[in-house]
């Protein structure tokens, strides 16, 4: 069964207050949205009718989506409730509601549903890679070269995998 998994940009644009299906969020999310309709206690609403289900992923789904946001270079964009999110889809097999860019390559690269809210769908996922304009030479990770002491720019190289030579 399938299930809608919202971050916060879900929240924030309403998905859940327009909509009578049943809907997932980690305890990390819950935190930095409570105060959504605190007014009229839109939230607590959900929560009372249990369309609003709160609940975090065990760790292996939260060390596998580390591993894959690692993999994929956008572990540094990546927030802990971001990381709870794909992990949360990861252990329910359900469907993330979100227009996070990083949110939405790792999840596409881990082969996990995922629908935006007001974006275009993304087409482009892939793996970062850092690379220096300078010697123009590719790295990991990094702020700068640690061959030319050049600020380092990122590129997402589109696809699986990636042909072109990284230096560690």
């Amino acid at each position: 069964m399938d299930f809608r998994i919202l971050d916060a940009s879900a929240f924030y644009a309403g998905v859940p207050f327009g909509s009578s299906d049943d809907c997932y969020t980690t305890s990390l999310v819950y935190e930095e949205i409570k105060h959504i309709k605190k007014n009229h206690d839109a939230l607590g609403t959900l929560l009372e009718t249990n369309r609003l289900k709160i609940m975090d992923p065990d760790k292996e789904s939260t060390d596998r989506a580390i591993i894959s946001a690692k993999e994929t270079g956008d572990f540094q964009q990546l927030s802990k409730q971001d990381i709870s999110i794909i992990a949360l889809c990861i252990n329910l097999n359900g469907e993330i509601i979100s227009d996070d860019f990083a949110i939405t390559n790792v999840s596409k690269n881990l082969g996990l549903k995922i629908s935006p809210i007001m974006t275009n769908n993304f087409q482009d996922v892939g793996k970062w890679v850092h690379y220096c304009p300078g010697c123009r030479t590719n790295h990991t990770t990094g702020k700068e070269c640690p061959m030319c002491g050049t600020l380092l720019k990122r590129k997402l190289l589109k696809g699986q995998s990636s042909t072109i030579p990284i230096n560690k």
